[in-house]
């Protein structure tokens, strides 16, 4: 058996490249879906004592905006075969899916779409990632 066959990405090299379009899409929906929260608090279907974790606004604005920045980041490290970008974006997915779940009242049709992309991200970076070096 030779290294060549070991060496040669397959066709799921696609997939990674998805999972690192979709983690800079999920950042960018996580900072639009922060800075609503934080400027516009009356834009959402009940009040922040509905939430499941019962904060203001701003304070669930900050925490999506910053997801949102990490999120660019790792998807952008992605692109580059950073394995650090992988494990750092199947983390974000996963508090993003979580935190998405608990903002559920506010956004359901929103947080039910982020929640689906960060299945999606979860599933290309964990089975397919090492393709992408």
């Amino acid at each position: 058996m030779s290294n060549d066959t070991a060496a040669k990405p397959t066709g799921w090299v696609g997939m990674v490249i998805f999972s690192g379009v979709m983690l800079m899409l999920l950042g960018g929906f996580q900072a639009v879906e922060g800075i609503v929260a934080i400027v516009k608090d009356d834009y959402f279907l009940t009040t922040s004592s509905g939430l499941v974790i019962t904060v203001d606004y701003d304070v669930w604005g900050w925490t999506h905006l910053g997801i949102g920045i990490l999120g660019a980041i790792a998807g952008i490290g992605v692109f580059l075969g950073q394995t650090w970008a992988r494990v750092v974006g199947i983390g974000l997915a996963s508090v993003s899916a979580f935190g998405n779940l608990m903002f559920l009242p506010a956004f359901p049709i929103w947080a039910t779409i982020i929640i689906a992309v960060d299945v999606l991200i979860i599933y290309a970076l964990a089975v397919h990632g090492r393709e992408v070096r």
